[in-house]
């Protein structure tokens, strides 16, 4: 009964992983760049959530809209600010200001916060008991929250003309240009997708491990990534899968073997799994022609 637990538990970490990792695989799969700055996306709206319901006192749902409209507006001004004026440049050139992005929105955090922690209020109260299995709704909340999103997102690429434009231009932006497709519009678009899914995120990571501070976002959006990368980095459904396998091995890890050493054994399965297969568990092949 405790390992169906702590499996449990795991799911819900991974949900958290599997939503932030879908953000990541949208922006690779349509931009083909990595935003570093994903996981500073996710601070800020877990401060937005946090003074909303501490400062506020707006209920829940008040308090996500808040934080997922403030996340969308953030991902689009990021994006044109610092990502469209460099569209043709290398990918090195990307990286960097990526990364200095993501210190940019952690500094002016401490700024405009302070670099004390402060205590996220709970949002959700009370377990499911099914025999000696107690399950906390806030993790059946989480979980339900990923599948729901991945429902609808994957319905979104697959049904809508957006989504449709959206794999024209992961295929080739040159091609779907030439279709009518306005490609800096798409990827504006998928920026806002992206960070609206780390509002949410934020707000169940929160939710779960109660603690907002300015470098809130930095290991999860690390974990979001390997999970990215162990689905196969541009596939939605890798990252869903990538997301839920990396919190199952992360809780059991901690559970059963050490708490310190669940991160080191976490990242060690990802070099495995991409030393037998390197476009990661879903991706696939791309042959480049030359």
């Amino acid at each position: 009964m405790a390992f169906l637990s702590y499996l449990i538990g795991g799911l819900g970490l991974g949900s958290v992983y599997a939503i932030i990792a879908l953000g990541y695989s949208m922006v690779y799969g349509i931009a083909k760049m990595l935003n570093f700055a994903h996981g500073d996306v996710i601070m800020v709206g877990a401060f937005v959530a946090y003074f909303a319901l501490s400062s506020f006192g707006l209920p829940t749902i008040v308090a996500l809209i808040l934080s997922v409209v403030a996340c969308t507006v953030l991902g689009i001004v990021v994006e044109k600010l610092a990502y469209k004026p460099l569209r043709g440049a290398s990918s090195l050139s990307v990286l960097i200001t990526a990364i200095g992005v993501s210190y940019f929105l952690q500094n002016a955090a401490m700024l405009m916060w302070g670099t004390d922690t402060k205590i996220f209020p709970t949002i959700l109260e009370g377990t499911l008991t099914i025999g000696e299995l107690s399950i906390p709704y806030l993790t059946l909340l989480t979980i339900l929250s990923c599948i729901v999103i991945m429902v609808v997102l994957t319905m979104f690429i697959n049904k809508t003309k957006t989504g449709r434009a959206m794999r024209a231009c992961s295929e080739d932006k040159g091609a779907a240009s030439l279709m009518g497709i306005n490609v800096n519009q798409i990827i504006s678009i998928t920026f806002a997708i992206g960070s609206g899914l780390a509002a949410i995120a934020a707000v169940l990571l929160c939710a779960t491990y109660p603690s907002v501070y300015p470098t809130l976002g930095s290991m999860p959006g690390i974990k979001a990534f390997t999970a990215a990368v162990l689905g196969g980095i541009g596939s939605i459904p890798g990252a869903f899968l990538g997301g839920l396998l990396l919190g199952v091995i992360e809780n059991l890890a901690r559970a059963y073997i050490s708490t310190q050493l669940s991160d080191a054994i976490v990242f060690m399965v990802l070099i495995v799994i991409l030393l037998i297969k390197p476009t990661g568990l879903l991706g696939k092949k791309v042959n480049v022609k030359v």
